[in-house]
């Protein structure tokens, strides 16, 4: 197929059901760029080009640079195969970044975590011999402290308050001690294990057969590093808590799959924390398996995905929002795309009504987290149930 068909062909197979704001706008008009491109390189492999997006309420765009170029968003489920396949798409960029959840019994001091967080960053604190990179200071990582008030018709045991800590593995981004890193753009030893396929929408780097099984097994071992790392750190802060969960929302599920800013529920007893602002109450919620048939046929799902034979990912897409994700307060809507030789400018259509603005990165673009919209999404489509309201007492960023 010409490059016009392909990128038509790859709007079909992506499902979003995220709010009508500026941030779910920019992440459909750039997402079906990604998906088109894997559409092409499984063609290339001789495999069916039928890679999916399905989106979570929570999609909006993704502030990491080279992913964006690559054509792909926040907030959301990518399929390219059934889990088998030797076949990794490393300009996905997981990094099994995610939070931990605890319950305390009584409301910590501030001054008190504040001195033992300096501690921390100070002190050389290992796991496995390598030495932990505190990223509180990073983007949206931080540790949240909360009064918890919990929903009546749950009868589950919770803490009077709690903590969320959110944080991932920057330590094996790039080439380490163990071995090669988990981005190929920061990894030299990765990059020259990867294969590199001209597709019309861009260079993409992937791996196959043995190399795309190593580097699963070493995302694995990343992710479980993280979970112990969250884990640490909420130890060395706390002394005494109780975990609630400790899930990531930004990683590999298999060979073939990657949830980007969402929760995977794999366990229907998970409590998941869905954090907004920090001046808005967070969430503990329980994750029900979706998409239902019900919501898949409301929202106007079924007969495209029964005729492209992807019905059976719709209803076990298995996402929850982990977040509010990122809105543009002067962004109304998104007009078109405008290609200049393999780069994408997104001419945008402005709040006040007074003229365009074209854009190409986002990352620099001013701000604000979405509000409680994203939850009464998700409860809308049957994805969730409320266990618990969190409300915020302080945040601690460093």
């Amino acid at each position: 197929m010409k490059r016009e068909e392909i990128l038509q062909n790859a709007k079909g197979y992506c499902f979003f059901i995220g709010l009508n704001d500026s941030g779910a706008e920019l992440c459909r008009a750039n997402t079906v760029y990604g998906i088109a491109a894997i559409h092409y390189i499984q063609h290339q492999l001789g495999m069916s080009p039928n890679a999916t997006f399905i989106a979570s309420p929570d999609m909006t765009i993704t502030r990491n640079t080279n992913r964006w170029k690559s054509g792909f968003g926040y907030g959301g489920k990518i399929s390219w195969g059934e889990g088998e396949d030797e076949l990794i798409i490393l300009d996905t960029k997981p990094n099994a970044c995610g939070m931990l959840a605890g319950g305390l019994d009584k409301l910590p001091d501030s001054e008190v975590l504040i001195r033992r967080l300096h501690k921390m960053e100070t002190s050389k604190v290992q796991i496995d011999g390598v030495t932990l990179k505190w990223d509180f200071y990073k983007g949206n990582h931080f540790i949240d402290i909360f009064e918890v008030e919990p929903v009546v018709k749950f009868d589950i045991n919770l803490h009077p308050y709690a903590f969320v800590i959110h944080g991932s593995a920057d330590e094996f981004r790039g080439d380490n001690k163990l071995g090669f890193g988990i981005y190929y753009d920061k990894s030299k030893q990765l990059y020259n294990m990867a294969e590199h396929i001209k597709t019309p929408f861009g260079i993409f780097n992937i791996l196959t057969g043995n190399y795309a099984k190593k580097y699963f097994e070493k995302y694995n071992y990343v992710e479980n590093f993280a979970k112990k790392k969250r884990r640490m750190g909420a130890e060395l802060l706390f002394e005494e808590f109780t975990e609630i969960s400790n899930e990531m929302h930004q990683g590999l599920i298999n060979m073939n799959e990657i949830v980007l800013g969402c929760h995977y529920l794999r366990n229907l007893n998970t409590l998941f924390s869905i954090t907004l602002r920090g001046d808005l109450p967070a969430y503990l919620v329980k994750g029900n398996p979706n998409l239902s048939p019900q919501s898949i046929e409301l929202l106007g799902f079924e007969k495209r995905a029964k005729r492209l034979g992807v019905y059976d990912r719709l209803i076990n897409a298995n996402i929850i929002p982990h977040g509010g994700g990122y809105v543009f307060p002067d962004i109304l809507t998104v007009n078109k795309v405008i290609e200049v030789e393999g780069k994408r400018y997104f001419e945008v259509e402005m709040q006040n009504d007074r003229g365009k603005k074209i854009i190409s990165e986002v990352r620099e673009l001013p701000y604000e987290y979405r509000g409680r919209n994203v939850v009464l999404r998700a409860l809308e489509t049957g994805i969730i149930d409320i266990v618990a309201k969190l409300i915020p007492q302080y945040v601690i960023k460093t």
